[in-house]
């Protein structure tokens, strides 16, 4: 379960961070309000996932999550540029998050 709600945490951290362009420098109120609920969330499902898991795994894993959604969505919805080096890249910060995940002792 803690598993689940580290990347659910990790998905929420992708959408406060596309969020934080539509605010405009939190100058837009309802976006302003989406993003810091959004980040609300994010941090406290990572707080209820370090429970369980590693904290160091925990944190690599939900910011690995949010730069790669991040850094898609930011190609697909505001065509940021998406290189062979940025993708190769990314690829490499995948492997280190499955890598992570594979190596870190459950609890139980």
């Amino acid at each position: 379960m803690s598993w689940f709600l580290l990347v659910i945490a990790g998905l929420l951290e992708t959408g406060w961070a596309i969020g934080m362009k539509y605010t405009h420098g939190f100058t837009k109120p309802l976006p302003s309000i989406l993003t810091v609920l959004t980040i609300i969330a994010s941090m406290g499902l990572l707080g209820v996932a370090v429970r369980e898991l590693p904290m160091g795994t925990a944190y690599a894993v939900w910011v690995a999550i949010g730069i790669v959604g991040t850094t898609v969505l930011g190609a697909l919805m505001f065509g940021e540029s998406l290189s062979p080096a940025r993708l190769m890249f990314l690829g490499l910060l995948l492997v280190a998050v499955v890598g992570l995940k594979l190596t870190t002792p459950e609890k139980g």
